[in-house]
């Protein structure tokens, strides 16, 4: 790097902008995609099992699609997937999440879709997008029990700083 460029941090301005815009093309990439297993999943929900949780012949299709959308699209698409995003559209269908952001990672709706009580993963999540939780961090706050400890617990405050 020459002394000019050094000396006025040119480099470090543009460096800057780089990588903040390359963590903004990465969210956006990433709030699509996540859309878009939800709307796949509501597809496969209210087009192919008419509104019902399960359609009686829901494996063969959901095998079929999974072959199709394999050969066209490559890898992402098996079964298993789909099924996860069917049970993200059914487990997030509740929220009108059309308007509510999507801003977390597909891995860490993984997670949290998981979670039986709607209370606690409704926590988990608030607690992901306030406090910029990686998944492994999610994974220990609820390994830890986090949400149960503050709701039995008389210091709450004292319990959250402690997890933080």
């Amino acid at each position: 790097m020459t002394k000019e460029i050094a000396s006025n941090n040119l480099y470090s301005k543009i460096a800057e902008i780089l990588k903040a815009a390359r963590q903004t093309v990465v969210r956006a990439v990433n709030q699509t995609m996540v859309y878009t297993y939800y709307e796949i999943g509501r597809m496969i929900v209210e087009g192919e099992q008419q509104g019902k949780e399960r359609a009686e012949y829901g494996k063969q299709v959901l095998k079929e699609l999974s072959k199709q959308l394999t050969i066209d699209f490559g890898k992402g698409f098996s079964v298993d997937n789909l099924q996860n995003m069917r049970q993200f559209f059914l487990t997030y269908s509740i929220y009108e999440t059309t308007s509510r952001k999507i801003v977390l990672s597909w891995s860490h709706y993984l997670k949290l879709m998981r979670i039986e009580n709607h209370d606690e993963r409704s926590f988990y999540e608030i607690e992901c997008v306030t406090n910029n939780w990686s998944l492994k961090e999610l994974q220990r706050q609820f390994d830890t029990a986090l949400y149960e400890r503050l709701a039995l617990s008389r210091d709450k405050k004292g319990i959250k700083q402690l997890a933080q």
